[in-house]
């Protein structure tokens, strides 16, 4: 699944769109494609996993759910679910998604202080918000897109590894260092995955998803589906504290190796 960052990817590829009205509209969406012709496209947003297109009286809603993709003046060898055509051959093209109006102003529907990625983000309202549901795991906690938008699995398996939290670990259990701890990387990690994946060397940088061996540890990192949400989480059970409920690691983690959080640059 495209996580935030990725959204914040194309929605610099597109921003030269932005002005441009749409000339002819394809796919396999139920939508009403006949809508979108003529349209001028005033902005390109993103809000978390959504990317958005806005026109002068309603927008258009994209969301890459687990297998979305897209692609921007080429097509991929499928009938794309939706292809926004432009005078003189571009196009955006997205595949393996969900299209759908929206037809209020996106100020009105959108808390933009929730997405990690926006200049308009506020680590106080996440914290208010998990301090109001204490009895989150916090492997839900970070893919609940009300409190981090735009976080998905990637970031949550790798700013648990980096703060050195088990995914089990209840939200009201952290100490509240430990929790505005998670709150801050939170969204650091999201902006060093965006870094990383413009120069393409996300993978390089993974610590914890998809990895088999904890670099603090030298032991064998766990694999294992955990939560409502049923993601996969890649953690240490030697390293990162399964905090209990006083608010203090249930069991006193062993001498640990080395140190750094953040991979070498």
């Amino acid at each position: 699944m495209p996580e935030g960052p990725s959204l914040v990817i194309l929605r610099e590829q597109t921003a030269a769109f932005a002005g441009r009205t749409i000339a002819r509209v394809e796919g396999n969406t139920s939508i009403d494609k006949n809508r979108l012709v003529g349209q001028r496209i005033v902005a390109l947003r993103t809000w978390g996993k959504h990317f958005l297109v806005e026109m002068p009286t309603f927008s258009l809603r994209i969301h890459f759910l687990l297998f979305g993709s897209y692609r921007i003046n080429e097509r991929k060898d499928a009938v794309p679910r939706l292809s926004l055509q432009f005078d003189g051959g571009d196009e955006i093209n997205v595949y393996t998604c969900s299209v759908k109006f929206i037809e209020e102003p996106l100020d009105q529907v959108y808390d933009w202080q929730a997405d990690v990625m926006s200049d308009a983000w506020s680590p106080a309202l996440a914290l208010q918000r998990l301090r109001a549901a204490p009895g989150t795991l916090v492997c839900d906690a970070l893919l609940d897109q009300n409190v981090f938008a735009g976080v998905g699995n990637i970031i949550k398996n790798e700013v648990l590894y980096r703060i050195r939290v088990h995914p089990l670990s209840a939200v009201g259990a952290l100490p509240a260092p430990k929790l505005r701890e998670l709150v801050r990387e939170a969204r650091q990690y999201s902006f060093d995955f965006l870094e990383w994946k413009k120069a393409f060397v996300l993978k390089q940088h993974w610590l914890a998803h998809r990895q088999s061996i904890c670099q603090r540890c030298d032991l064998p990192l766990t694999k294992a589906t955990f939560g409502q949400t049923k993601r996969k989480a890649y953690f240490c059970a030697h390293c990162q504290s399964l905090y209990g409920d006083e608010g203090r690691p249930c069991a006193t983690p062993k001498r640990q190796r080395a140190a750094s959080l953040r991979p070498p640059t």
